[in-house]
């Protein structure tokens, strides 16, 4: 059996099954550990003979999911803990200690979003262990819907700033609500090429960010040179292509 699916059986038999039916939030416990045991992969500390892992994880939840988690976040956090533990192991990563996990609550996020921050940190027993990082790193968010990830810090930033898309020096400023591209004149940007379909792309808010979407066009969208293939995180100065019609995404 494969590394992926023995994770898949490995979360299912130790989250899903026991608290799926508990909850009815977009936000589910299986889509948590699966994202756990990402952060633990990703920030891996090297020494001499092991490769060192996070042993203490922040989960962050908008206030609708975590009134939902409230009530089974003990049970929740042994379940994941006893998951890393086990990932750590056939991984052959080397821990700390036990992870520990916290539920937290961050305004910043809606329904169906979640942030994950990971930190090695070094037991206050053991002071001659090694290694420690000390503070934590960014909070990476993740949307159930869209597989979004991006840190919560600078989503926050960019959703609260103007969003515009320039194309020939033209400054076309987006919605709050978002903004379909196309050579409709029911589009909000009309684009005078022959190359864009009739309602070719949208540009719309996601949480405290911005995305780009293909609305099945016949020629796609590219950003920063590379086709996108479902809907893409924004940031200021990216590059989209749609036809023949260069655009750049702005954020003042």
């Amino acid at each position: 059996m494969s590394v992926f699916r023995s994770l898949e059986s490995k979360i299912a038999s130790l989250v899903e099954g026991t608290f799926s039916r508990a909850f009815r939030s977009e936000v589910r416990p299986v889509e948590i550990a699966r994202k756990l045991a990402r952060e633990m992969e990703e920030h891996q500390s090297l020494s001499v003979s092991r490769v060192y892992v996070p042993n203490e994880y922040a989960v962050y939840l908008s206030p609708a999911d975590r009134d939902r988690f409230r009530d089974l976040e003990g049970q929740l956090v042994d379940e994941f803990a006893a998951y890393l533990l086990e990932h750590a192991r056939r991984e052959r990563f080397a821990l700390m200690s036990r992870p520990v996990i916290e539920f937290n609550t961050d305004e910043r996020l809606r329904l169906g979003e979640f942030g994950i921050q990971a930190r090695l940190v070094q037991p206050a027993h053991e002071p001659a262990a090694e290694p420690s990082q000390g503070e934590s790193g960014h909070t990476m968010i993740y949307s159930a819907a869209e597989r979004l990830q991006e840190p919560l810090e600078e989503r926050a930033r960019e959703r609260a700033r103007t969003a515009l898309l320039v194309t020939d020096g033209k400054r076309m400023v987006v919605g709050a609500a978002g903004a379909t591209l196309g050579r409709s004149r029911d589009c909000d940007i009309v684009l005078a090429d022959g190359n864009v379909s009739r309602r070719h792309a949208e540009v719309r808010p996601r949480g405290d960010g911005w995305m780009i979407a293909d609305l099945g066009s016949t020629n796609g969208v590219t950003v920063n040179g590379a086709r996108i293939e479902q809907a893409q995180l924004l940031r200021g100065g990216d590059r989209i292509e749609i036809g023949q019609t260069q655009l750049t995404f702005e954020l003042e």
